[in-house]
């Protein structure tokens, strides 16, 4: 599961922390005080929906440099290094965008791009990416994920999560609202029992994962754009046909599975997978003029 597997699990952890929050502050009560309350329920939906999503772009960058081990080029040490950096300088600049920190982590081969804002992001390439691509390889694959900055996908994704949280939280507390009536069949309370609390505790977890695969839908789409862009910003499409040619040929870098989502290769179910085939993603290349 990459490229957005670690941003998907941290606004899940999010919502549900946030989620228990409310009921130990007594919001669910609130909510139901009076049977339920559908427009006072979306505008909880809402603020906890897209403010868990928010948390977890915020988020993004610091949990991708401890998790996957990146360290960040702060003074080139080596003539790759002062590559690497330039590299993205100048393709930052050709898109338009502030310069990103760049780093470096041990690993099969892969990279990845992450961050809340276009101007204060993060491009992390692996050593076996440097080791077993050709420059200009590694070049296209850093183009794409300079592509993925300037298209501003961690923040479509994050507004495409907030919407798949928002029904998450409203339909898991209609349905637990329900369910905790059918339980107390019409007992009086001042609020909801905890038939509610475990249905709706159970169903953010649940519909979480639902939502997830629609996101990683979204995810592939703009694979196939930053796949583009890369050729863009480099001007010609082969390196990048060759790059991920040569990707398909190698066993993918398996990032750590919270940084999946943000890497170049993929390797999962059809559902949950944030990457297209490598397969599908060279002929969108070679079909495109």
């Amino acid at each position: 599961m990459k490229r957005i597997f670690l941003f998907v699990l941290t606004n899940l952890a999010v919502v549900v922390v946030l989620g228990i929050v409310a009921s130990l502050l007594g919001v669910n009560r609130y909510l139901t005080a009076n049977g339920l309350n559908l427009g006072q329920l979306l505008g909880f939906a809402l603020v906890m929906g897209f403010g868990g999503a928010i948390i977890s772009l915020l988020l993004s960058k610091p949990i991708a440099k401890w998790s996957s081990g990146v360290q960040v080029i702060q003074q080139p040490r080596n003539a790759d290094e002062a590559w690497i950096v330039e590299t993205v300088r100048r393709f930052a600049d050709e898109a338009k965008i502030g310069m990103p920190e760049v780093g470096v982590f041990e690993g099969e081969p892969n990279a990845f791009a992450t961050g809340a804002f276009k101007n204060n992001a993060l491009v992390a390439v692996s050593t076996g990416l440097l080791q077993g691509m050709t420059r200009e390889e590694v070049e296209a694959v850093i183009g794409h994920e300079v592509a993925h900055i300037a298209n501003g996908d961690m923040v479509t994704m994050t507004l495409i999560q907030g919407v798949m949280n928002t029904f998450v939280v409203f339909l898991s507390r209609v349905i637990g609202y329900f369910v905790d009536g059918a339980l107390n069949r019409g007992e009086q309370r001042s609020g909801p029992g905890i038939g509610y609390f475990v249905t709706t505790i159970v169903l953010d977890i649940l519909f979480g994962f639902l939502a997830a695969i629609i996101v990683a839908w979204f995810s592939r789409q703009r694979e196939f754009r930053a796949d583009r862009g890369s050729t863009q910003l480099m001007g010609r499409k082969q390196p990048m046909i060759n790059a991920l040619a040569r990707l398909g040929g190698m066993v993918p870098g398996e990032l750590p599975r919270g940084l999946q989502s943000m890497g170049i290769t993929s390797g999962v179910g059809k559902l949950f997978s944030t990457h297209p085939p490598i397969e599908e993603r060279i002929a969108a290349l070679q079909a495109a003029t």
